[in-house]
């Protein structure tokens, strides 16, 4: 028996899983709330959160939101092109590109979201919170500023010779 799945070119990461009580009459109701990481390692990542009764359930949720939320990385070699400040809600997630060799300095939730990325070498530092929802979607919001030398280029009409002088 042979199963008609689709193979993804996406890797997940299930980054955190919140079970939520809520007290009624007849006892209480869990439901589960997943935060799922996809990328191809390749410069496109995404971040989603599912929920259901069920975990299994929650993360294929999480996935498929995910999928809707990708963003696009401009990678330089190994690492990032630029310096860039992520923010969401109270958190602040700096990102700086860091020499080769020295891998992926990041904590919890931004490490999974820039592993995922295809980033190699980058260095990075939150202040705020450590909640990983906040963590990801910070993350994310920093990777999205991103530019290339060559989007730059275009956008003010000159050659990246130019621009680099």
């Amino acid at each position: 028996m042979q199963r008609n799945e689709q193979v993804s070119e996406f890797q997940e990461k299930l980054v955190a899983v919140n079970r939520v009580v809520k007290v009624v009459k007849g006892g209480r109701n869990f439901r589960f709330a997943a935060l799922v990481v996809i990328g191809d390692g390749k410069g496109r990542v995404g971040g989603g959160i599912g929920k259901s009764k069920e975990i299994p359930v929650a993360i294929r949720k999480a996935v498929e939101d995910a999928k809707k939320h990708l963003v696009t990385v401009p990678l330089n070699g190994t690492t990032i092109s630029h310096e860039s400040i992520g923010y969401f809600g109270t958190g602040k997630v700096v990102l700086m590109p860091a020499e080769q060799g020295a891998g992926v300095i990041a904590g919890g939730a931004a490490r999974a979201v820039l592993e995922l990325a295809g980033v190699r070498d980058i260095r990075t530092k939150s202040y705020g919170t450590n909640n990983p929802i906040n963590m990801v979607k910070a993350t994310l919001a920093g990777l999205s500023q991103l530019r290339s030398a060559e989007q730059i280029a275009k956008l003010r009409g000159k050659s990246v010779e130019e621009l680099l002088g």
